[in-house]
């Protein structure tokens, strides 16, 4: 994986704001997730969370497809295209879950919940579109640092789909801290990642909630 929490432990002291950033924010302190991640939950919550995980990121282009076309200098260029050509098979992972998974279950407030879901992914989309130097970039590497933890449930589904789970091919840890340390030598640059970065943590944290509440309108039909 290219973060765990021991990993996050250790480089802390080393990228500094991103990395107090993952700490407090990151998917990987969400509840919901860490039940789906260990396949505690029936597999029609861990397909829905696939369905709705590939609502957001299963499309080409993605969040790192269009922060590599706002790429201000050679390294975050570098780190990007690096990011987005691992990212091809991570989306080719996640689709082939949704397509094995079969139909979304059977949920009340359907509707609403495909339309919250579409509106996290024109969010993201936006972030991942700024203009404004180093959001981009900073919203693509929340996405890979994030990716590590959602893949946990991703593979989770998988596994009880009968499905193999390919390595992960994403930039390893201390590549992205390099990019994180050097985006952040200029302070306006720093400022816009972690607001790039902060908006992605939220937007997964608002698809945990939604899975969550999903699954308990599931259960009290």
């Amino acid at each position: 994986m290219p973060f765990d929490t021991a990993q996050i432990a250790r480089l802390g002291g080393t990228w500094g704001a991103m990395g107090s950033l993952v700490a407090s924010d990151g998917s990987a302190n969400h509840p919901w997730l860490a039940r789906l991640a260990d396949s505690l939950e029936p597999l029609r919550d861990l397909a829905d969370a696939a369905h709705f995980i590939c609502v957001l990121h299963g499309r080409h282009p993605g969040v790192i497809d269009y922060a590599l076309d706002h790429a201000r200098v050679s390294l975050e260029r570098d780190w990007l295209e690096a990011a987005a050509n691992a990212f091809s098979t991570e989306r080719a992972h996640l689709v082939r879950i949704v397509a094995a998974a079969g139909p979304l279950p059977s949920t009340p407030g359907h509707a609403e919940s495909e339309a919250a879901a579409q509106a996290q992914r024109h969010a993201l989309d936006m972030l991942a579109q700024s203009d404004r130097a180093g959001c981009a970039a900073g919203a693509a590497l929340a996405l890979a640092i994030d990716w590590a933890t959602i893949r946990e449930v991703l593979d989770a589904v998988a596994i009880r789909l009968g499905l193999a789970v390919p390595a992960s091919t994403l930039p390893l840890a201390e590549e992205t801290v390099s990019v994180v340390d050097a985006l952040a030598r200029e302070p306006a640059m720093e400022r816009a990642m972690l607001f790039g970065a902060q908006q992605v943590f939220a937007q997964h944290r608002g698809l945990w909630d939604l899975l969550e509440a999903r699954a308990g309108a599931r259960e009290r039909v």
